[in-house]
């Protein structure tokens, strides 16, 4: 009995142990409350010691108010380039009301008693805007989450908010590193050596119209090119001439986002550039047998050529952005074509304009093309103003300039280069005055801007029947039957021409085409 009852009275004391799982506690956020005192102490003893984590911390790096308002006052006062320590960061928070909030001045004194020197400053900043980072993608799968339950919330409007959120994200957390300049010096050496070993002296992607490829020496790696007219201008006849150019005479890997036209829409203009076919023909099947001919031979050109389209309506910047790096990474490709601006979407992203959104379109373009290495070049419209303008019978009256670029702020800024296709025979303008040069059949290419070359102007051949560009030198063949099947409703279509060559088949007649 006795021991019976000495064991009941051991079990009574005995503390009693409950393990708690993390989850039951609940999740604090990320955070580093030393490291932020230790950092803003730092700041306070160390002159100019700011400099150090400007590209780092910003107000939202620090988790608690009170270091959040106390960072804001330091960096305000080294903005003013006023000397940051604990009396001026005191009278700072006192002028903007928030002493109180920051604890006082006797808060802002111990954080400096906690720390010697600033020997540490950098690391301990990067943990704590790692720290943030992580916050801001805490907030960020939250939203997605609360979006992601909500019916009535669109599955692509969510997706792009995400992608759009996470991209943003990433852009503040992006910091490169100061370089110094021997390496680049080197890098830059090597790009001479190999465009010296280049036909042309082409350094970069040859876009295969001569003239214009001594002015840009190729389209240039991480450049964002801006190729901008008036409609019914040949924007996308001149940009799949070119494409068509890179991708079978080159065999350089393009990628083209057609928002404006079908993927078969893209690939019959193709047909019509390489086989010199009109539209009209390719769209409803009746070729001469010499026709059919022609095209069979001459379509193999495009097959297996490095040519990648894309029809996505409505694409938004970010499905791009993640469709480009697969098809860099993939594909290999050194150069994507975006048809055209002004139809993309920056949806997920906060903006009070279509300005504000084409800014952020023209924008992340940009990022895409340095983060990317390659170039891109992307179409845009042209407002109203060149028609407004009074030609007077000139060629100069209705020249695109810079101006007329439809949301130019924002494109004209982020372009490295910006070219206009101007064709003065649109504007009834057969002859130049002060050349006398005719003017038919011809299109220009101005290049109005090139941030790291010359700008000028060149002439090129459009022929719009086979929606094609080409150098002006180059031999245009018009073939006779293009013309000869031109029908006229009568009972005489109906009868077979005796002639095998450029001969109308007859309607009972079987003709296989050859794709």
């Amino acid at each position: 009995m006795p021991s019976t009852t000495t064991n009941s009275r051991k079990r009574r004391t005995e503390p009693t142990v409950i393990k708690v799982g993390a989850n039951e506690l609940g999740k604090l956020p990320p955070q580093a409350p030393e490291l932020e005192e230790s950092v803003l102490g730092a700041l306070m003893i160390e002159k100019d010691a700011f400099g150090t984590v400007a590209d780092l911390l910003r107000p939202e790096s620090f988790y608690s108010d009170r270091n959040r308002h106390i960072f804001e006052a330091i960096r305000t006062l080294a903005a003013k380039e006023a000397p940051v320590d604990v009396l001026s960061v005191a009278e700072q928070l006192r002028s903007t009301g928030t002493l109180e909030q920051a604890g006082g001045v006797v808060y802002l004194s111990e954080l400096t008693q906690r720390v010697a020197s600033a020997a540490h400053l950098r690391y301990h900043a990067q943990i704590v805007a790692q720290k943030a980072t992580a916050r801001d993608l805490i907030t960020m799968a939250c939203q997605i989450e609360e979006k992601g339950y909500d019916e009535t919330q669109d599955v692509h409007d969510l997706m792009q908010f995400a992608e759009s959120g996470i991209f943003e994200i990433s852009q503040r957390t992006q910091a490169r590193d100061v370089t110094q300049i021997d390496p680049v010096i080197s890098e830059a050496f090597e790009r001479m050596r190999k465009a010296s070993q280049n036909e042309g002296n082409i350094s970069g992607v040859p876009s295969g119209f001569d003239a214009l490829d001594k002015i840009t020496s190729g389209w240039q790696k991480s450049d964002l090119i801006i190729i901008a007219a008036r409609p019914a201008m040949g924007k996308t006849a001149f940009v799949l001439s070119m494409a068509k150019n890179i991708a079978v005479n080159y065999h350089r890997p393009v990628a083209m986002f057609s928002l404006e036209m079908s993927n078969v829409q893209l690939v019959n203009r193709l047909i019509m550039n390489v086989c010199e076919i009109e539209g009209e023909k390719i769209k409803n099947g009746r070729l001469t047998k010499a026709e059919w001919d022609k095209l069979e031979h001459k379509v193999v050109d495009l097959q297996g050529a490095p040519l990648y389209v894309d029809d996505t309506p409505g694409l938004s910047v970010f499905e791009l952005r993640s469709k480009a790096r697969k098809l860099v990474k993939d594909k290999h490709v050194e150069l994507i074509i975006i048809d055209y601006l002004q139809l993309m979407n920056a949806n997920g992203s906060n903006f009070g304009s279509r300005e504000q959104e084409v800014s952020i379109i023209s924008r992340t373009l940009k990022g895409m093309a340095k983060e990317l290495d390659i170039p891109i070049i992307a179409l845009s419209q042209l407002n109203r103003s060149v028609e407004k303008r009074d030609s007077s019978n000139s060629l100069e009256g209705k020249k695109p300039q810079l101006s007329d670029l439809r949301e130019s702020g924002a494109i004209e800024q982020d372009a490295d280069m910006v070219c206009f296709i101007h064709r003065p025979e649109y504007y009834h303008l057969y002859n130049d005055e002060k050349t006398g040069k005719d003017l038919r059949g011809l299109g220009q290419i101005i290049v109005a801007k090139h941030r790291n070359g010359a700008t000028d102007e060149i002439w090129l051949r459009f022929v719009g029947k086979y929606a094609r560009f080409q150098n002006e030198s180059d031999a245009f063949d018009d073939l006779p039957q293009a013309t000869a099947t031109r029908q006229v409703a009568s009972r005489m279509n109906s009868l077979p021409s005796p002639d095998a060559d450029g001969a109308i088949l007859d309607k009972g007649e079987d003709f296989e085409a050859p794709f």
